[in-house]
């Protein structure tokens, strides 16, 4: 009698113990998954700055005569796209959608950077305080934009590391906590658009002629 009762406190302490491991494991992938909500809603808000930013940018620039229309009709329809394409709720959780959403934030990044390339052939618009204020602008919000996308991955990293650890593992699949996406980083997407301009900066000094091989 007395052995089954010890059986029995034994398996009871056996169960709080492990229900309490398994109830600390669903909060701590609760407040990793939260974390990378947050710096998602961090993420959008400079995306949307920069989709703020854009139609001003426009404006100025169609005051240059003769500006390249073509440039600007791809500015303009890359941001339409980005508009286009939806963002659900779960987006982290969705690979494919989320990798639809970076391209068309991508997309974007190269018409600014063609944008600005093309604005080094206009001199009254790099005098412009206007256009010069918004350059500056949006140098920022894309320092901003590569500094936030490195701080979600980070989060998404730590989410999808702790997730796959044991026991989470099995929580995460009995209570649905999926994969978290990430940034993937196309050639040249980690550095923000050349928006720099130098005024006055003298051409650059040919480079010195290679040395005659030794003999």
């Amino acid at each position: 009698m007395s052995k089954g009762i010890g059986c029995a406190v034994v398996v009871v302490i056996v169960l709080v113990v492990l229900g309490l491991a398994l109830a600390g494991t669903y909060n701590n992938l609760v407040g990793l998954s939260q974390a990378v909500d947050a710096q998602w809603a961090q993420v959008e808000s400079v995306y949307q700055r920069r989709a703020d930013l854009i139609p001003n940018l426009v404006s100025t620039v169609q005051g240059a005569a003769n500006f390249e229309r073509s440039t600007l009709e791809a500015v303009t329809q890359a941001r339409a796209s980005v508009g286009q394409v939806q963002a659900p709720g779960n987006i982290t959780n969705d690979p494919a959608a989320f990798a639809k959403w970076q391209a068309a934030q991508d997309a974007l990044s190269g018409a600014l950077s063609r944008l600005l390339v093309v604005v080094e052939r206009y001199p009254e618009l790099k005098a412009n305080q206007n256009f010069r204020d918004l350059q500056a602008q949006l140098e920022g919000t894309e320092n901003r934009i590569a500094v936030e996308r490195m701080r979600f991955n980070e989060k998404a990293q730590e989410y999808n590391t702790a997730r796959q650890r044991f026991p989470a593992a099995l929580v995460a699949n009995l209570m649905g906590f999926k994969e978290k996406a990430y940034f993937k980083a196309a050639p040249g997407a980690e550095q923000a658009p050349a928006v720099k301009f130098e005024f006055g900066a003298s051409p650059a000094a040919p480079a010195p002629p290679a040395a005659s091989p030794a003999r």
